[in-house]
């Protein structure tokens, strides 16, 4: 039936009862969504008023028909053990399928079978004589609910009923029921009404005898359609913002692939570490390899130090070979950049507070909190005369921006910087400890070997950006957040970032 057919339908009856009590009644076989469509579609051309009621429906499932048909589980299992006078539980299951352990459960709960030593079922003493006369209530329930389901939770007993329920045995359903009476422009007819006022009918006249839609000023207009922010996009300009509050420049890190110098050497990791494995570590092939800076001593200055020790390091003691500090790498950490922007810095040293955040890549294993690609956020801070207890300082500052306060930090150890520390802050909702970035103080190696003066110390610190946004946003699996799994709806619907006190809860 048409959306048309049924509103004239409704009319209809209404003009010739006057008042249609209950809609499931008089249209039995009609869905109450289709029902409430054209009720307000009538409503709101002033034909008809209505109240709505609801009641839960019962109806039975195929299981429950077969056991109108056939008996329930428990009879069916009596009857079964009556005829053998003894049977073994493993063979109930051979005769009746997933049904005996069911039909079993319930006969000893009403007292029907026992078992012996042997673990034997045989009927209980007290029925022997009157199997054939016990009611088969289960069947007799299905039967009252069949034919009044609409009833059920007044007639039925509700443990009795949550009972057949939990067995499966029957379904509720909501129905709504309507009661309609006649509206102050009722009519049998339908009359479209227009929604919008145009200029020709303002000229003809003619929306002198029109009728129109009353405007629903409450209702939200339609989103328009348009591009949206990537929530990581939101979060990391949350971050940008905090920078630069602190005073910070945004150093360039549209760079993906850089040298093994940059990205390992002239931080101190040895040519030997496993870090610099294939299997940790993306390699291009073509090119395979690029030249080293022009700055010949400051590559002297890198390979004596890994090789001997310079600048009152002791150095790795093995023979560092240009040829591996050649090699193109997709950068495993943005410290790279940092570690150029320092290069440069020493042509004109002076205090300097630069950020970065952007994409890094490790060849490692994915899974729902790792990706083979990730985010970096890192800051650095170069300054005379500043110390380890400034670096704390400037986290505790940096960190409170967030919401995020009473750190703890913990000695670690970084190739590239010392010393160092692990950052850590109280999650209410783990009741614990948990790790939330790295820092420390660049190496005087590491520094001096570039040109830059030793009374300028350099602080450095890192966090990832994937991990605050899973946080904010609630998401449980990094691949929803970055990838081709993400949905474009949580994309567009979710609010820019604010970080506040619940970033790391």
């Amino acid at each position: 039936m048409s959306t048309n057919d049924l509103q004239l339908d409704i009319l209809s009856k209404l003009n010739t009862l006057g008042e249609i009590k209950s809609t499931a009644e008089t249209f039995p076989d009609v869905d109450s969504q289709a029902i409430l469509s054209a009720l307000n579609s009538l409503k709101a051309h002033g034909k008809l008023e209505y109240t709505k009621s609801d009641t839960v429906q019962y109806t039975l499932t195929k299981e429950g028909d077969e056991i109108v048909a056939n008996g329930s589980h428990e009879i069916r299992l009596l009857k079964l053990v009556q005829s053998f006078e003894k049977l073994q539980i493993k063979e109930i299951m051979t005769k009746m399928g997933p049904d005996g352990k069911i039909g079993q459960a319930k006969a000893f709960k009403n007292g029907w079978i026992s078992k012996n030593k042997d673990n034997e079922i045989t009927v209980s003493d007290k029925i022997k004589d009157k199997v054939d006369s016990i009611n088969d209530e289960t069947k007799d329930l299905l039967i009252k609910i069949a034919k009044n389901g609409d009833s059920a939770e007044k007639e039925i007993d509700s443990k009795v009923l949550n009972d057949l329920k939990k067995r499966k045995l029957v379904a509720p359903k909501k129905i709504s029921i309507f009661s309609v009476v006649k509206g102050a422009d009722f009519s049998t007819t339908l009359t479209k009404m227009e929604t919008d006022l145009t200029s020709d009918m303002i000229t003809s006249g003619s929306y002198k005898d029109l009728k129109f839609r009353s405007y629903n000023f409450n209702s939200q207009g339609a989103m328009p359609a348009s591009g949206s922010l990537h929530p990581l996009n939101k979060v990391r300009e949350e971050f940008r913002q905090i920078f630069f509050s602190m005073g910070f420049s945004e150093m360039p890190t549209n760079q993906y692939v850089e040298t093994g110098f940059w990205n390992f050497d002239t931080l101190y990791v040895p040519q030997q570490h496993p870090a610099r494995d294939l299997q940790d570590t993306f390699y291009l092939k073509d090119p395979a390899t690029c030249d080293l800076p022009s700055d010949k001593q400051y590559i002297e200055n890198i390979k004596a130090v890994h090789e001997q020790g310079k600048f009152d390091s002791i150095g790795y003691r093995y023979n560092w070979k240009e040829e591996e500090s050649k090699k193109l790498v997709l950068r495993t950490h943005t410290t790279s950049v940092s570690a150029a922007m320092l290069h440069k810095l020493a042509q004109d040293p002076k205090p300097t507070r630069l950020f970065s955040i952007d994409r890094v890549f490790r060849n490692e294993a994915v899974d729902a909190t790792h990706l083979a690609e990730f985010h970096q956020i890192e800051g650095v801070l170069a300054d005379y005369d500043i110390t380890l207890g400034s670096l704390i300082k400037f986290m505790e500052d940096f960190f409170a921006k967030m919401g995020v306060t009473g750190l703890r930090f913990k000695p670690t150890y970084n190739p590239y910087t010392e010393p160092s520390m692990e950052i850590f802050s109280y999650h209410e909702g783990l009741g614990k400890w948990v790790e939330i970035g790295n820092s420390g103080m660049f190496r005087p190696e590491m520094l001096e070997s570039m040109g830059l003066p030793r009374e300028l110390k350099v602080l450095g610190w890192g966090l990832s950006l994937e991990r605050p946004t899973m946080i904010k946003y609630k998401v449980q699996n990094i691949r929803e957040l970055l990838g081709h799994k993400v949905s474009l709806d949580f994309i567009e619907n979710n609010a820019a970032a604010r970080l506040d006190e619940d970033l790391y809860e």
